[in-house]
């Protein structure tokens, strides 16, 4: 991919991100109580972590995706702390990170790092970063309570992993 295509799809991403996220705000009236008027220091956070996207597009690094995903990630999750005071969602939000990390592999693959293992590890990684918010959320009292039966999401989650291991082996790479 040369200069001028990695310029251009790197523009293209910052327009998606900025529509979705002003779309996403003006379909959900509650989430814009969440949204302080000067939006406030964690937003930067978001910022820098497209700033890194747009470094990565740019240089021809689609591994800098990862980064900017943990890093707005985080923002975004400061964000919602900040504007409801609810410092106590870090005991099952810390959970989302490595998400934020799968979300950004996954974003890497398309952008042609290793798309045929980095999309379904990125997608592994989300699945087992919301199975962990959702068993942490259970546990300390989060928005999304899986009730007594929390136990049976990590059954299930270590039953897909078993599945994943022996029929999807992973092919050993070699050093050297």
């Amino acid at each position: 991919m040369d200069q001028r295509q990695r310029t251009g799809l790197a523009g293209g991403i910052l327009l998606i991100m900025l529509g979705a996220c002003l779309l996403f705000v003006r379909m959900s009236p509650d989430f814009q109580a969440l949204l302080p008027q000067n939006l406030g220091w964690p937003l930067i956070l978001v910022g820098v972590g497209a700033l890194l996207l747009v470094i990565g597009l740019i240089s021809g690094n689609a591994a800098m995706a990862v980064p900017a995903c943990i890093v707005a990630g985080i923002g975004l999750i400061l964000n919602y702390q900040v504007a409801t005071g609810d410092w106590g969602s870090w005991l099952y939000l810390w959970a989302l990170i490595p998400g934020f990390a799968g979300l950004g592999t996954v974003l890497a693959g398309i952008l042609g790092m290793n798309p045929s293992r980095s999309i379904p590890d990125g997608l592994w990684t989300m699945v087992v970063s919301l199975a962990l918010f959702l068993v942490f959320s259970s546990i300390f009292g989060g928005p999304v309570p899986a009730g007594p039966y929390w136990p049976a999401l990590l059954i299930a989650l270590g039953l897909a992993e078993l599945i994943r291991n022996i029929f999807f082996p992973r092919r050993s790479s070699s050093v050297g």
